[in-house]
């Protein structure tokens, strides 16, 4: 005896059902790509906004400001906490970020973070070129960020993230640390410094020795239209599909009709 196989009517209501919910997948992955397009066109915006906006003076007053904006600040380079952020790579180089505290001159102890620029990633038995900025008062300047931008850090998903600096910190060897990312809360704890709740990303400077090349964050909405499209389209197949199923199965006769 072999078993009853599903009735060709309730295969084609399977049919429909699945069709339908592939259409609305692909709405709603649809309307999560127009919403990312809007999101980059904002900060896009923001971006240019801030770029044109007249600088801003970070002291012991003026603590924070909004990103994108130009700024500056003048103090004393703190070269023994220089830390370095591995894995930024500049064009396709593997390369470090070279992250300095400036102390203000008008608020000691108080400190804001500056990326200094970047290097090319020494390849061994060769080490580190001298990192340390030049001593005395000094003014710098840059675009105002509220973190330093994040690296996804494959190792937080099996164990701690790569954040932690040494204790004592500055270390002994006189060698930077190297962290694959740097919040400043986990500066401050290691440093015992106030730290501003910005970083200051330094304009290029040709006396530093350093790269200023800094990548932004992606802004190509056109891209997340394309994608929108694509998904309203797979949406539009897949629910023209439950359509034709939908008629298919009104003209086809019940079994009850037969009996």
């Amino acid at each position: 005896m072999t078993p009853q196989q599903p009735a060709p009517r309730t295969k084609a209501f399977l049919a429909l059902v699945l069709l339908v919910l592939l259409g609305a997948v692909c709405i709603g992955a649809g309307q999560w790509q127009l919403r990312r397009a809007h999101e980059r066109e904002t900060l896009q915006a923001a971006i240019e906004a801030g770029r044109r906006a007249p600088a801003l003076t970070l002291d012991a007053q003026h603590r924070d400001g909004p990103d994108w904006h130009p700024a500056n600040a003048r103090g004393h380079w703190l070269n023994p906490f220089t830390v370095l952020l591995d894995n930024r790579n500049l064009k396709g180089q593997p390369g470090l970020w070279v992250a300095t505290p400036l102390e203000l001159q008008d608020s000691p102890g108080t400190a804001v973070l500056v990326l200094r620029g970047w290097i090319a990633r020494p390849m061994p038995p060769a080490g580190l070129p001298d990192l340390d900025a030049e001593a005395g008062l000094v003014q710098v300047e840059g675009t105002l960020l509220h973190r330093v931008p994040r690296l996804f850090d494959l190792g937080s998903l099996t164990g701690p993230a790569d954040t932690v600096l040494p204790r004592p910190f500055p270390t002994g060897d006189g060698q930077p640390p190297r962290v694959q990312n740097l919040p400043l809360e986990a500066l401050e704890t290691a440093t015992g410094l106030s730290l501003l709740p910005v970083v200051l990303q330094q304009a290029p400077t040709r006396d530093s020795g350093l790269i200023q090349d800094w990548p932004g964050p992606s802004t190509d909405a056109g891209q997340n239209y394309n994608y929108a499209l694509q998904w309203f389209s797979f949406a539009a197949i897949a629910l023209i599909a439950a359509c034709i199923t939908a008629w298919r199965i009104l003209r086809r006769p019940s079994p009850a009709s037969h009996a």
